[in-house]
This record gives structure tokens, sequence and C-alpha cells, in this order.
């Protein structure tokens, strides 16, 4: 079994991705740049280019984007529990009355 690791509101567990491949794949599902997610991790901006292209190498991607859709499709990565997008408190939409012309 691999090491559980937390950031923000997911969580993932090491085994295909080594454990500075996975940070740098969490910083990604938050959101945050390779700047960020040097502060966040506690290494420098060219450590964390290394790890992405480590883990987009093993996950055979080629962005950032590719490599969150691809972690939580694998389920290598995945919301902490109670994080779930959409079941939070529920909020009406707000309306707006308007005229769309395409």
């Amino acid at each position: 079994m691999g090491r559980v690791i937390s950031f923000a509101n997911f969580t993932g567990r090491t085994g295909f991705l080594a454990e500075q491949e996975l940070r740098v794949a969490l910083t990604a599902c938050a959101g945050m740049s390779q700047k960020e997610a040097a502060r966040a991790i506690g290494c420098s901006p060219s450590s964390v280019k290394k790890s992405f292209e480590r883990a987009f190498s093993k996950l055979r991607v080629a962005n950032k984007a590719s490599l969150v859709a691809e972690v939580l499709r694998r389920g290598l990565i995945s919301f902490a529990s109670g994080a779930h997008p959409g079941h939070g408190p529920h909020k009406e939409p707000e309306t707006t009355n308007c005229i769309f012309i395409a």
C-alpha cells in the first residue's frame, strides 16, 4: 500500500506516482501555478517542473489539464470526504432576464 497524501480538497495515494509526483498532481488539482506549488510543497520551481514532467510521462499526458483529468479518471486522486463538487449546501441559481441572439 502507498502513502496517503492530502492537499486542499484532494487526497491521493502513492504507488503509480512517486510521492513528489503525487504532490505536484495534487497542487494541479487545486489549480495552483508552478510557483505556488513550489511554495506549498517547499521545494524549488525547477523541482516542481521536473516532477510534472515525470508525472506527464507516466500518465502519457502533455499538460496540467490533461494530468488532472487523468489522475481523477484513474482514481489516483479523489476529492477529500465531504468535498465533492455539487454536494455542498444547495444554492438557488441566479436568474437573469435577457435575450440571447446567436
